[in-house]
This record gives structure tokens, sequence and C-alpha cells, in this order.
């Protein structure tokens, strides 16, 4: 035995165990942190996973669809809506040998080929793909159908079809979507920020097909996109689509655009341009069917822009309403030639619109300085986009007066060396109808135009207003263009087309502008019939008779009071 004396050193307390206890906790809490992160990242990140070991139920997330906003005309019709529909895909890797029977029956309901959709399904699955689409966009029934198979592996997925409610007629101003639900043309496409809406997500339990058997919480709502309100007047858009048509079928015209506006404060009440197409259904169509003529399309306007020469004129004090102006048929300036039909000898200048006078209105033309007489069309719209936010929309052409020759302001006043669309020559026509006011154009919904702004005096505007009563008389080129029990006021055009190095001489475009009633104006319609091929090509015997009949039903579907009663009574005692 041995002794030890002396003083002894105390027990020493084992001060490391609670360390170490913390330790082995944290290292415990990191493992089942590690587990629950696999066990999240197998059921949500790794849904293939679960879903190739069995049936059982596992947490997912998936997208909700969100509405696209509905167009609607001016008055709430629906022009364009959603409606929700089925997408049918399918992951390749996850069919059973066991349920391959079970593909004829879905064949059948998809109306797919059973040889075609199994050689489909084999090669997808050998380049070992997991994301198929099978059908896209069918009636929610005929999936409800292929979901009471039960086949492992098919999915369905909740989509939106877009539908047009007026098919062609409205088809050329609306545009479409695709199968996203993206709009490509039109509104669709010009809108689409506006239109579109945002997707949501939600978290889900899947059992082992995949099939959503319970929504778990909600984790982004979805936001449906906005709807828009047109100007349009969807009964003013079906009238001025029929009688576009019969023009284009009676002329056997190449093309044609119509245009009809509120001439108080710039609205498009009616867009219509032919040949036309249906955005239900868009089977080989080509691009230039689904052109919308009347806003992207510019061409010269030729006599139609007549009244604003002499407006112009009369404004800046260069000419006065009693002026008489000498034509004998032929009229030189420097080299060139300017000639007129026929010979009218000494003209006032209500004949000078009622014949279409172009030594006349040439000759009023030059007494203008031309930074004035460009200011003037400037002001009118010309060379610039009428802004209505459509895709494409045409700003037209028009020259600094600073580059211009003598003879390029002579043929600025009869519509030549200048370019308009349709909807910019209506627009222009609106300086007329509201007594100097010309007004911004709109497809979408307002109160009031906020860029409205004087051209002409009033007085100015009436005064030209009267004269171009006097185009629609039997005189007139226009007779063809008055409306029973109204008085109309308007202006025709007819113009050569420009082809590779000068005009053709034999294809024209027909042209007819006018208002009603001429004592108030209400409405503007604008009309072009591009190359008429049935004899006729004079604006007013192709262009003119359309506008009378869509003028007319706009004025009866707005109850507009008749103004010109004394014409009507006319009319009637010579039945």
């Amino acid at each position: 035995m041995r002794i030890f004396t002396g003083s002894a050193p105390a027990p020493r307390l084992n001060t490391d165990f609670p360390i170490r206890r913390k330790l082995l906790l944290s290292t415990m809490m990191l493992a089942m942190a590690a587990l629950v992160g696999r066990a999240v990242y197998l059921q949500i990140l790794d849904k293939d996973f679960l879903q190739d070991k069995g049936d059982m139920q596992h947490v997912g997330v998936v997208s909700v669809s969100a509405y696209r906003g509905q167009i609607k005309d001016r008055n709430g019709e629906p022009l364009a809506i959603s409606t929700p529909v089925q997408s049918i895909w399918v992951n390749p890797r996850q069919l059973k040998d066991s349920e391959q029977d079970k593909l004829t029956p879905m064949a059948r309901i998809l109306g797919f080929p059973e040889k075609e959709l199994r050689a489909l399904l084999k090669k997808e699955k050998d380049a070992n793909k997991r994301f198929v689409y099978l059908r896209r966009q069918i009636n929610p029934d005929i999936a409800e159908k292929v979901k009471d198979l039960e086949i492992t592996g098919v999915y369905f997925e909740r989509e939106f079809k877009r539908y047009y409610p007026a098919g062609a007629v409205s088809g050329h101003l609306l545009g479409f979507t695709n199968i996203d639900d993206i709009g490509q043309e039109g509104i669709e496409h010009g809108y689409e920020h506006i239109l579109r809406g945002q997707p949501g997500k939600k978290r889900v339990i899947k059992d082992g097909k995949g099939q959503i058997i319970k929504d778990v919480e909600n984790i982004e709502e979805a936001v449906p996109g906005r709807d828009l309100i047109l100007t349009i007047d969807e009964r003013l858009q079906y009238l001025a689509y029929r009688e576009l048509q019969n023009a284009v079928i009676q002329n056997k015209a190449h093309s044609a655009s119509l245009v009809v506006l509120d001439a108080k404060n710039g609205d498009v009440l009616a867009s219509v341009s032919q040949p036309a197409f249906n955005p239900n259904n868009r089977k080989e169509l080509s691009s230039n069917r689904y052109r919308n003529r009347a806003i992207v399309d510019s061409f010269e306007p030729g006599s139609t822009v007549k009244p604003f020469v002499i407006a112009a004129a009369l404004d800046g004090g260069y000419i006065h309403p009693n002026t008489m102006i000498e034509t004998h048929g032929v009229y030189h300036l420097g080299r060139n030639v300017v000639k007129d039909v026929h010979n009218y000898g000494t003209m006032d200048l209500t004949h000078v619109l009622q014949k279409s006078s172009n030594i006349a209105v040439t000759q009023i033309a030059m007494t203008m300085p031309p930074e004035y007489f460009w200011g003037i069309y400037n002001k009118l719209g010309f060379g610039t986009s009428a802004g209505v936010g459509f895709p494409g929309e045409a700003s037209g052409s028009l020259l600094d007066y600073q580059g211009w020759h003598e003879f390029d302001q002579a043929i600025l006043s009869f519509g030549y060396g200048v370019s308009t669309s349709i909807l910019q020559l209506a627009r222009a026509y609106t300086a007329l109808a509201d007594d100097g006011i010309i007004h911004s154009v709109t497809l979408l919904k307002r109160d009031e135009d906020p860029d409205a702004q004087r051209v002409f005096k009033p007085e100015t505007a009436r005064k030209v207003r009267e004269m171009l009563e006097h185009v629609i008389s039997k005189e007139g080129t226009a007779y063809q263009a008055r409306v029973e029990g109204y008085r109309v006021a308007g202006k025709t055009g007819t113009v050569k087309k420009a082809t590779a190095g000068g005009y053709a001489d034999d294809k024209y475009l027909s042209v007819f502008v006018g208002m009603a009633p001429a004592s108030n104006p209400r409405f503007i319609i604008a009309i072009v019939v591009d190359e008429p091929t049935s004899g006729q090509y004079y604006g007013g015997l192709v262009a003119a008779p359309a506008f009378s009949r869509v003028m007319a039903g706009a004025l009866r579907v707005y109850g507009v009071e008749p103004d010109g009663m004394e014409n009507m009574h006319l009319l009637l005692s010579k039945r």
C-alpha cells in the first residue's frame, strides 16, 4: 500500500459536459433540419421522384390561371371574352404498362388516332421527356371523361380560351390571342399590358397519379386583367361590315375600309376592313387577312382634301366667298400641266367643289405661302399618326414645305404627294364638322376629348360645309351619297394608284368622306374601295352608295332628328 502524505488536490468538476450536450443538441437539430429539407425537396421540388415511387400523397405548388380582361363595346356588349377550358398533358415516364389498355378509350375521346398517340408517347418516353401536351383548350366535359379513366401520368390544367362573339364583324379591330392567351394582333396585342392578368400560386395535395385532391393554401392570389371599354358601337360595326362587304362584292374590288366617327368628340364608332377574317377560326389564313386596312394602310386621298384647301384660303384671307376662278380645261404651271375632266369655264367656290376642279383648286393653293399651306395640312393630322394605340398604325406622309417645288404645292391641293389612312382622313373632317375644331380620335371610351384644337374659324367651317352639300346634288359628283330626310355634306375622290415608275392607268381607289346632318353633323363616315373592277371606279359611284346606307342606319339607330324634311317631301312626292 502506498501512503500519500501532505495536502492532496481537490477533486475536479467535469465542466465540459454542458458544452458537449449543446454540441450534441445542435448536431441533432441540423440532422433533423436536413431530413425536413430533404422531405420538402422531394415533396415540392422533386415531385417526379415521389410520383415514380408509388401512390403516396404529396404536396405540390401549382400555378393558378388569371382571367384575361374582357373587351366590350361602348354599351357594355362583349366583344372578346375568356372561357375556362382544360388542357391535357402527359408525363411519358410515368405511364404504366398495366394501364396501356386505357389509351384506347382516351384516344377515342380526344379524337386522336390511337396508333399516332401510342407512337408519340413511345417516342417521347424513349427521349426521356416528362411533359407532352395531348390536347389544349378543350371542352371541360371532354376532359372529365379522360379524367374518369384514371390514367397514371396524365394531367389536367385549367386554362382560358378567348372567344369573339361578333366573329368576323370585329376581327380586324380586336385581333386575337395565341393558345397561351397572349395578344397577337389588333387591340388584343396593343393593350396586352391592360388585358393580361397575373397568374397566382397555390399549394395543393396530389395523389400518386398527380391529381389534385385538396387545396392546402393560396400562396399568391391570381390578379385578373382589366376590362377595356371601347368607343365602338356593335350595332354600327355590324352595319358598316355588312355594307362594306356588299360594296366589295358588287364592285369586284380588291379590298376596302370604312370608319365611322362621332363628329363631336372623335370617338371611333365603327372600323371595318375587307376582306374579313374570323378570329374564332384562323386555320390556313395568311397575315395579309389580319391587317386592319382602315388604320395601318395609307393611300393618296385625292380630291377629298380639296375642301381643306378652300377652307385654308378663306381662313387666311387669300380668297373670299365670292371669288370667281377661270378654268379652261388645261392649266400650265411652269413645264407642268394640270387638267380637268371638262372645261368648266369660270367657277365660284361652290362649283369648284361640286365639279371637283383640279385647275381651280390649284390656283387657290398657289395663292398661299408654302409654310401656311403646309401648316394647315399639318394641323389636320396629315403625316402624323392618329395615335389610337393600334399596332402598326399608319402615320402617312407629308413632305416638309422647305423641300417643295412649285408643282408640289399644286398636286398637294388635289390629294397627291400626301398619304393618309382612312382613319386619319376621317379625323381631318372633324375640323369641318365641328365648326373648325379638330378632334383627336380614340378607340377607348372617354368622357371628353382633351386634345381638341381649333384649325378653322367657325364661320369658315360652316361655309365650306354648305358648299359640300352641293356635291350631293344631281349636278355634283356624289348624288348617290344622299340620305332621305337629312342634309348631307361630303366629297368624292377618285385616285389613280401609284405603281413603280408612276401611276397606273387602270387601277383606282374610290373614296368618299361625308357627314350628316349637315346643319349640325353627328357622324362622319369615310370609305375607300381599292381597285374596283366591275366597270365603275369613280368615288361617287362606288364608295358613295355604301356611305349612304351606313349613314342612314347610324342616324336611325341614334334617333338623330332629320334636318332635311323639305327634301324628303320632295322625294316622296316623286314616287
